[in-house]
């Protein structure tokens, strides 16, 4: 995980793509968790966001075999972000949440590519899919560190 970590911040040096990264993954990783809430289900066998928890438990799982600081971490961030996507799917409805995930998901890739352009570099998942999920747990490390949960070796 480490090596994937150093790997992101090199191709992330541009103080403006940073901080459209700070905004912008935390946004595409929620509007995907609200999309996913809005798929629907057989209701005799599951609830609205099962494929939500569905892509929680398979990107914990992930994690959590690559750091347990991070796994953890990003569990709460992911429930926090079906929390949210619960409390939508309930005011909004199936289909006005879709619409705003799919917004929200535009407007935020967007800004990713906004950021890279001041960095002048592709972003990373080019050159390897597994970078869509390094991106928040970057993010995650580098909270973590501001807030003095270091790693343990």
């Amino acid at each position: 995980m480490r090596d994937w970590l150093d790997s992101y911040s090199r191709d992330h040096q541009s103080s403006t793509n940073r901080l459209l990264h700070w905004i912008c993954v935390p946004l595409i990783v929620w509007s995907v968790i609200a999309l996913l809430w809005t798929i629907p289900v057989p209701a005799s066998l599951l609830r609205p966001g099962a494929w939500s928890v569905f892509a929680i438990v398979l990107a914990f799982t992930w994690y959590w075999k690559q750091s347990r600081r991070l796994g953890a971490a990003l569990l709460l961030a992911l429930a926090l972000f079906a929390l949210i996507s619960y409390v939508a799917f309930q005011q909004l409805g199936p289909s006005q949440l879709r619409w705003v995930a799919v917004g929200v998901f535009v407007v935020a890739w967007i800004g990713q590519f906004i950021g890279h352009l001041f960095e002048g570099r592709r972003p990373s998942f080019f050159t390897d899919l597994a970078y869509l999920l390094i991106g928040p747990a970057w993010l995650m490390d580098k909270l973590l560190r501001r807030i003095g949960f270091k790693e343990t070796t």
